[in-house]
């Protein structure tokens, strides 16, 4: 049983840095991507960031050269690191880890919520 548990949303001034982590329990396995998403409102769903079990990235354009994602397979642990925030970055933010085999399976956190206002 796979739970993913997302935690470090919160209200943040324009500029301004958060990190958001995602807690999985159960195993990772090595083809496992794991994935930062996030939702505005009146949005849709959007891929933020991917990561592999290589730590090969991917980033949306809006938030190259802002975010970072990154994990540690030692203790199940996907990070967001989220600098130089802008409002437009208000959104909740989900984790994903997508499972590819044996089969493909999505394991979905609940979403944290990360406002950028002054």
């Amino acid at each position: 049983q796979v739970h993913v548990v997302e935690s470090g949303g919160g209200l943040v001034q324009p500029g301004g840095s958060l990190r958001l982590s995602c807690a999985v329990s159960g195993n990772i396995f090595s083809t496992d991507i794991m994935a930062w998403y996030r939702q505005a409102p009146g949005k849709q769903r959007e891929l933020v960031a991917s990561i592999d079990r290589g730590d090969s990235t991917n980033y949306v354009p809006s938030v190259k050269g802002r975010f970072t994602i990154s994990r540690d397979n030692a203790e199940n642990t996907v990070y967001l690191q989220m600098t130089s925030l802008k409002p437009e970055d208000t959104a909740v933010y989900y984790c994903l880890l997508q499972r590819t085999l044996p089969q493909p399976f999505s394991y979905w956190g609940q979403g944290t919520q990360v406002t950028v206002a002054s």
